[in-house]
Formats: structure tokens, C-alpha cells, sequence
């Protein structure tokens, strides 16, 4: 297949892979109109922290670029409603607040401007939170590489790939430059309930890359790892508190509760930008709840019977005394986080 990116900035549009059609179609979709990014956000069709920043990156871009006008208050209200409109999408994923901030900074910054200056400003600072995703992708598969050893088997979790990022990805990345230096990887990937990322997206990815693979439901990880036959799990985060404590898809605390038992290490790949250092722990994250069909629901076909109540939280939270490093662009960070995530915060802090 030619080499596509889940987000792409093409002439005047923004092109987005539509993520709910896959595996069985590769569909797109192009629009010069912030609302149906805003959709595609909160409909899934886009999903994966890093590329739900990128997104409203070019969302709030496209919100500005639709004025025709030349009032700058006019300009700064319509920000503000686009800016509300995309953090109105998805609660939990942190890269969304990140990057809607980083638009709403530069714009003010740049306010003496005139309003097609300030407006390609904007277009720049989009593109720049795609490149520096990818940047960063890069250098978490290096870092995390180093984990891996000759011949690991290793279990995953939802989808951490290109899909969910500016490119490579966060967990999928470090697989990806295990296997690219020569190392000898299986990887075994949850199905990933309600929506079968895993099943659906993961498998797919990894499989392009001729990586062996292997698919298995969400309840499979304890006997797997009982025989011996996990070396470590990698998994991404929508939200990292600055105890360590981390935010991501559904299943994955039962996952790291399962590795700490076995004595599996459970290792969390993501960007400084997943990090949100203005909570201390995992308490002060909210929880996206998403609608019930998505559990009585497969692709559309009912599996359970009418009226029957749900309970469907969109994401778990992993205490970080569960987790044996965090894989950052950065370096690897381990406990107690307490210390080692603050020391993330003060570098980044000397950068600006």
C-alpha cells in the first residue's frame, strides 16, 4: 500500500483517513470545514491522542481561515467559539487541550497583526504540532527500542500507530524500531472492546509492516502470560498525571494489574505533550462515557437484547505503581514519577 499518514494538510483542506471503515476500506475524508472535523473527532472517524491535537490543530485553523473579514475582535470571538467547539469533542485525551492552547498563543501573540498575517500564522503553527508529533514519535521508538530485547513477545493494547499520531506512532512506534533494527517481534494484540480497535486497526497496521501477529480477545492476557509467553506490554495514554498515574483505553488497568502479578513489565510510550502538569493524579481525570449502543453494538449488529442497561466508560485509569517506566521523546522515566515527571516539566519550561 503507498505510505499514507491518518492527517494530512493538502492544498487548502485537511485530508483525514476515516478509522471506522477500516480494515475493509480506506476511506477519506477532505473538508476545508472546522465542524466536520469536529465530527470526525467526536465520531471516532479521527482518534489517538496525538492525532486528535493534530486534528483541531487544522480544525481551529480552518474556523479562523472561513472569516472574509477584516475586524480583529470579530476574528478573536470566532476563535474562542471554534477553540470551545473542538475542546466540546472528547474530554480525556490531553493532546486536544494541548493543541487548541498552542493555537490560542500564538494567535494572541501575533494580534497587532493584520488578519490574512494572523491567519497564516495559524496555518504554520498547525503544520509545526504535526511535524513536532512526528518528531516526537521518532524519538520515543528510539528510546523505547532499547527495552526490547533480540527476541521479545510483547502484547499491546487499543492502537498506538501511525493511525493515532502524526506518523510511527507512540507504543507501535517502539515495536516498529525494535523490528526495524532486526530484532525478532510478536506481537499480540487485544481485540480492544467495544470498538475492536485492536481487532481492527492494530492487527492492520502491524501486519503492512510484516510484523508476526497475533490477535486475541481482551480476557486471553493472564493465561497468555501464566504460560510465559508475554515479555512485556507496551501501551499508549491519553493523559498522564504527574504521579504516573495514566489515562487510556478501556481494559488497559485490568492489563497492568495482570502484568504486575506475572511479573511482566508494563511499559506506557508517550509524548511530553500526553503529560498534563496541572493535575497531581489519575482522580482529577475526566472520563469520557460514551453511548451504550457501542456495547450492544458490533459493526451495527445487536449482541444483546433491547432495554438492557449499560455502563460504558471510554477509558480506564492505571495507578502508576503499575507502571515500570514511562517512553518519552525525552528519555525513559521511572518511579516514582513523582520526581521524574516534574524534571519533564522544568526542561520544557528552559526550552520556551
Amino acid at each position: 500500500m503507498e505510505r499514507i499518514r491518518s492527517i494530512e494538510w493538502v492544498g487548502d483542506k485537511v485530508k483525514i483517513i476515516d478509522q471506522t471503515k477500516l480494515p475493509t476500506k480506506v476511506e477519506f475524508i477532505e473538508t476545508d470545514d472546522y465542524k466536520v472535523v469536529a465530527e470526525a473527532i467526536k465520531s471516532l472517524k479521527v482518534r489517538g491522542a496525538p492525532a486528535i491535537g493534530i486534528a483541531a490543530g487544522f480544525g481551529i485553523y480552518l474556523g479562523v481561515k472561513s472569516y472574509d473579514g477584516k475586524d480583529k475582535e470579530r476574528l478573536k470571538l470566532i476563535l474562542e467559539e471554534v477553540c470551545f467547539e473542538f475542546a466540546s469533542t472528547r474530554p480525556t485525551a490531553v493532546n486536544l487541550f494541548w493543541a487548541i492552547e498552542r493555537m490560542k498563543k500564538v494567535f494572541y501573540q501575533n494580534f497587532h497583526l493584520e488578519v490574512d498575517q494572523i491567519k497564516g500564522i495559524l496555518l504554520d503553527e498547525a503544520l509545526r504540532i504535526q511535524n513536532d508529533d512526528i518528531q516526537m514519535c521518532k524519538a520515543i521508538g528510539l528510546n523505547g527500542s532499547k527495552l526490547i530485547p533480540e527476541k521479545a513477545n510483547i502484547l499491546t493494547h487499543c492502537n498506538t500507530g501511525w493511525l493515532a499520531t502524526g506518523d510511527y506512532g507512540t507504543a507501535l512506534g517502539v515495536i516498529y524500531t525494535a523490528f526495524e533494527q532486526g530484532k525478532k517481534i510478536k506481537v499480540y494484540v487485544d481485540e480492544t472492546r467495544p470498538l475492536l480497535q485492536g481487532a481492527r486497526l492494530t492487527t492492520w497496521e502491524l501486519m503492512q509492516r510484516g510484523i508476526e501477529t497475533v490477535l486475541i480477545t481482551d480476557n486471553m492476557a493472564a493465561f497468555l502470560m501464566k504460560r510465559g509467553e508475554v515479555d512485556c506490554v507496551i501501551v499508549g495514554a491519553d493523559r498522564v498525571a504527574l504521579n504516573g498515574d495514566t489515562a487510556n483505553k478501556i481494559g488497559t488497568y485490568n492489563l497492568a494489574i495482570v502484568a504486575n502479578y506475572h511479573g511482566v513489565p508494563f511499559y506506557v510510550a508517550a509524548p511530553t505533550s500526553s503529560i498534563d502538569f496541572n493535575i497531581n493524579t489519575g482522580d482529577e481525570i475526566p472520563i469520557e462515557f460514551r453511548s451504550g449502543d457501542e456495547i450492544t453494538e458490533i459493526m451495527g449488529k445487536r449482541i444483546a437484547p433491547e432495554g438492557v442497561k449499560t455502563f460504558s466508560p471510554a477509558f480506564d485509569v492505571t495507578p502508576g505503581n503499575l507502571i515500570t517506566a514511562i517512553i518519552t521523546e525525552i528519555d525513559i522515566f521511572h518511579p516514582p514519577f513523582k520526581e521524574s515527571l516534574v524534571k519533564i516539566k522544568e526542561m520544557l519550561k528552559k526550552e520556551d
